[in-house]
């Protein structure tokens, strides 16, 4: 198949890696540091069973997408709108356009600005990070599981041969919700204290504190009409034991200065809470917390 990821952030990296290296034509569009590394060395796919330097093609461009067969969709949350009118006059009328992002409206809203593209969602479960440009770092796990489209079972297909472990489910909304509920329990206590998942279970207070940001997000998901795919509770805690050396993606975009996805994570619920009647303090904390950790403070001003 021809591929585009756009978004080559750790998510997209992995992803069209993998492709790349099962012999899929590849092309990868990210910021330009990135982009002259891959194309003068290859990307670099750093992983728990090999270390290698993957050729593939790179862009700085969203008209990159052109005569692909599927994009892999992974920019941040925030920009989703922007990112796919960028490259909707590209796309080809039947390419598949797959989500892999963390929250659990991004489908949604870029259906929203590619009409009569067909947007399938897909909930991913991988621990990577970039660890610089070209060099992409992974520390667990690869699953995806996939929303139903035209194209999801080649797609599924082609992953399963590329080493991905996927599957096409009839309750993705579910099985996004569970994720986003990983990431809510996750994602801001590692970044405020810009600590690992194995070592985060540990302090004092944390498993509480998950304990009752978990507690919150099933209240709002029920609210919500929400049919949570498999055990929340078992999965919360199999994270710390699976990718034991993972800092989460809003800790690495605090650590590098970027904004985070928090709205879209912690902050959705409290949104959604708020609109369904549902109270989520503990939600609200980590979400007021972590941003206030992410917007620099402004100047006191002292009097003359």
């Amino acid at each position: 198949m021809k591929v585009a990821v756009m978004g080559a952030g750790a998510v997209g990296c992995y992803y069209g890696g993998m492709l790349a290296r099962a012999g899929h034509r590849v092309t990868l569009i990210g910021r330009p540091a990135h982009v002259q590394v891959v194309q003068a060395r290859g990307l670099r796919l750093q992983t728990l069973n090999f270390d290698e330097a993957v050729p593939l093609a790179a862009s700085t461009e969203a008209s990159a997408v052109a005569g692909a067969d599927v994009v892999l969709f992974a920019v941040k949350s925030p920009d989703t709108e922007a990112a796919g009118e960028q490259m909707r006059k590209y796309l080809l009328p039947d390419a598949l356009v797959l989500c892999l992002q963390n929250g659990v409206d991004n489908a949604e809203r870029l259906r929203s600005v590619l009409p009569g593209v067909a947007v399938a969602a897909a909930v991913v479960y991988v621990a990577t990070e970039m660890a610089g440009p070209g060099h992409l770092r992974h520390h667990g796990r690869g699953e995806l599981v996939i929303e139903p489209s035209p194209r999801s079972a080649q797609l599924a297909h082609a992953l399963v041969a590329a080493g991905v472990p996927t599957e096409v489910s009839d309750n993705v909304r579910g099985a996004l919700w569970a994720k986003l509920i990983l990431n809510c329990a996750y994602n801001a206590l590692s970044a405020v204290g810009r600590i690992a998942y194995g070592e985060l279970v540990q302090r004092p207070g944390v498993l509480a504190v998950m304990r009752d940001v978990v507690a919150e997000c099933r209240a709002v998901a029920a609210a919500d009409g929400v049919t949570l795919a498999g055990d929340v509770e078992t999965a919360v805690r199999h994270i710390a034991e699976t990718m034991p050396t993972q800092l989460s993606s809003t800790a690495q975009d605090l650590m590098r200065g970027k904004p985070s996805e928090i709205d879209h994570l912690n902050g959705y619920v409290v949104q959604r809470g708020a609109a369904l009647g549902v109270s989520t303090p503990a939600n609200q904390v980590l979400w007021a917390v972590t941003r206030l950790v992410e917007q620099p403070p402004t100047p006191v001003k002292t009097p003359p």
